[in-house]
């Protein structure tokens, strides 16, 4: 039912998008880091310590300033938001970590030329 990425999220307490789960899972899975060793690499990117990192409010601050995407609880964004393509080129810079849709989207715009989805269609 549930993916391995919300039972992640659940077992190390960092709430997903709503603080820095998926940032710290992102290291985990991509850079094969231990649960502690990704949350001292992220904090430390962040600004902040790993005890903030679970902490809602703060993280939803942090993540508006360094626009690496939030949750809200209404429809209603701010203006100032970035789209998610550009959340995701933020947290790759941050992190140091090459995103795919991102990688893709940095070759297409060197190119000038639309890059192709899974269909086929330009993207």
């Amino acid at each position: 039912m549930f993916g391995m990425d919300v039972a992640h999220s659940c077992a190390s307490g960092l709430n997903g998008l709503r603080a820095a789960g998926d940032l710290v899972a992102r290291l985990q899975m991509a850079k094969g880091m231990r649960i502690t060793e990704a949350k001292r690499y992220v904090a430390d990117k962040l600004g902040v310590t790993p005890r903030d990192l679970s902490d809602n409010q703060a993280m939803h601050e942090r993540r508006g300033e360094l626009r690496l995407g939030r949750v809200f609880e209404t429809e209603s964004t701010y203006y100032a938001d970035p789209s998610p393509l550009e959340a995701k080129w933020h947290i790759s810079e941050l992190l140091e970590l090459p995103i795919n849709s991102v990688e893709r989207l940095k070759m297409g715009l060197s190119t000038g030329y639309p890059v192709a989805g899974r269909a086929g269609r330009a993207t």
